[in-house]
């Protein structure tokens, strides 16, 4: 009986372990998933080119892109080249989002402000993104500053469309129970706009982020010696099409994983959710 006893309280136990180790499985397995495609893809035209299907002259394979990355590595450049674009994506990106933010708060709170700044913003939107290159040159000079300029300017658009629609889509109902409870202006925003605007400010963050990595090709263009887009300039002048590809191969891996970090940043912002993702998604 002794034995029995103890046999049936250690299947909750036994059960719980396993539980507890699927889980971990399945939070390792489905980052790899995303890895599947890519590697069929670069495996697919690898056994392409060996077998002479295409000579990789213009579309290397990845045997030959990897050569070309560990060259660069171990030259040292691809390490100088990689942490320029970091920082210049970094302060651009900063800068970007609190200009954003800033904007985006005011205009989406206050009535008159999103009036009064609302339609030059949307203008300067639609400008497209090259059309700075030869202002900011102009003003700021081909160094550093420039190129720090135009990313941020990438940046700002959607952090500040994100939050200023994050407001104003804002429940009615739920700010009229904070006005019942007669809370105050920082209260409000603490406690009932803050936590409603969240998840769409954290999408917006991403996509800025992404913009960012666009913006800093156009901005290495503007008579860099340093950085990712540098080789690419480089590539292309030298007629080096592996080095190309490598770059904009960098580009993603570097773009995935700063995007997982900021997503990983912000996941404690976002843990009181139960939404559609949280609970399995579509599985």
């Amino acid at each position: 009986m002794t034995m029995s006893a103890e046999l049936h309280a250690m299947q909750p136990i036994e059960a719980t372990v396993q539980a507890t180790s699927a889980a971990r499985l399945r939070r390792v397995a489905r980052p790899l998933l995303g890895l599947v495609l890519p590697l069929l893809f670069a495996g697919g035209w690898e056994l392409v080119v060996d077998i002479g299907w295409s000579s990789g002259r213009l579309v290397p394979p990845p045997s030959r892109i990897i050569t070309t990355i560990a060259d660069l590595a171990r030259s040292g450049e691809l390490s100088r080249h990689i942490s320029v674009t970091l920082a210049r994506v970094g302060i651009g990106f900063g800068l970007g989002v609190a200009a954003g933010t800033l904007l985006g708060g005011i205009g989406g709170y206050w009535t008159m402000a999103r009036r009064l700044i609302d339609p030059t913003v949307q203008a300067l939107r639609a400008i497209p993104s090259i059309a700075w290159v030869p202002l900011f040159i102009l003003w700021l000079g081909i160094f550093e500053t420039s190129k720090v300029a135009l990313i941020a300017v990438g940046v700002f658009f959607p952090v500040y469309l994100g939050l200023t629609g994050a407001i104003l889509s804002v429940d009615r109902k739920i700010v009229e129970v904070g006005r019942i409870f007669r809370l105050s202006g920082p209260a409000m925003i603490r406690r009932i706009l803050l936590p409603a605007v969240l998840p769409a400010y954290v999408v917006s963050l991403r996509v800025a982020l992404g913009l960012g990595w666009m913006f800093v090709v156009a901005a290495e263009f503007m008579g860099a010696s340093e950085g990712l887009g540098y080789l690419l300039i480089d590539g292309q002048q030298l007629g080096k099409p592996a080095q190309i590809v490598a770059a904009i191969v960098i580009f993603a891996i570097i773009g995935k994983v700063t995007d997982w970090l900021l997503e990983i940043g912000t996941a404690p912002l976002l843990r009181w959710q139960d939404n559609f993702a949280r609970n399995g998604g579509g599985r």
